[in-house]
Parts: C-alpha cells; structure tokens; sequence
C-alpha cells in the first residue's frame, strides 16, 4: 500500500509539473493583457479628449513636484507606451516598474478616489509588482530576445 501511494504521489507530482509548463505562460500572458487593457485604456480616453485632460489635471489631479500639463503628457505617455510594452513583454520589468509610480501617482494624486477605486489601484499595483519581480514569462519579447542573445553569433 506504502509504494501504491509513493507512485501514486510521484505521479501527481509530475502531473501538476507538466501542468504547470503549459499554464504559467498563459497565466502570464494573461496577466500583462489584463494590465495593458486597463493602463491602455485609460492612456487612449486621455488623448481622445486632451483638453478635457488638461483640464483634469489643472483642477482635479494633483500631481507632487510636476507641473500639470507636464503630468498630463508623462501619465498619459506612460499609460499607452509602457502599457504596450507591457503587452508584449519588451522591456517587461521596465514597463511594468514605470507603470507601478503612474499607478501610484494616481491613486495619490485624486484627492477625492473611492474606496473601490483605490482597492483598483491596489491590485494593478500588486500584478505589476508581479511582473516587477517575475517578469513577463516564456511567451514574451524579453525571453525571445534573451536566447537571441544568448546563440553564439
């Protein structure tokens, strides 16, 4: 019965492994498409409507040591080029890191953010924080062209 269970758990162990290939990458992936839909978004609203913008960031947003068209353009910047970055995983950890201090400039910067929207920006914080210190996985830009890199030229 004791090696019925030993080859029994062994084989679980392999399973969940095997598993684990296939669905860390995906889960990935799914991560930086998530984080990119929300920051992209948000980017494009803003350029879609740039004086409405400035004006959010002239009377509503306040901003720490950045004039406010200059944080208008830098969020904004930040929102869709990173984002899109982000996406599809070049300079991952960078983007993710850029979009970490736009995140939290944000959630600091509107004095009046609800409840639930700060309990938002809490999470983006942590799943960028997430690919801060995981990186963008198997399926992305980075790991591409770290094993170009790596081939003997």
């Amino acid at each position: 019965m004791k090696q019925v269970l030993s080859s029994f758990h062994a084989l679980a162990l392999r399973a969940i492994s095997e598993m684990e290939r296939w669905v860390r990458p995906l889960f990935d992936l799914g991560l930086r498409v998530y984080l990119w839909k929300v920051f992209f978004t948000a980017g494009w609203l803003k350029l879609t409507d740039w004086s409405g913008t400035l004006d959010l960031f002239d009377y509503f947003y306040h901003v720490p040591l950045l004039p406010p068209h200059l944080a208008a353009v830098m969020g904004t910047a930040g929102e869709v080029g990173l984002s899109t970055l982000l996406l599809f995983g070049l300079a991952g950890r960078f983007a993710a890191a850029g979009l970490f201090v736009t995140n939290l400039m944000a959630a600091l910067s509107f004095p009046d953010l609800p409840l639930l929207g700060l309990k938002d920006h809490c999470l983006w914080g942590l799943l960028l924080l997430v690919q801060v210190f995981h990186g963008t996985g198997t399926l992305s830009l980075d790991r591409l062209a770290s094993r170009w890199l790596a081939k003997p030229h």
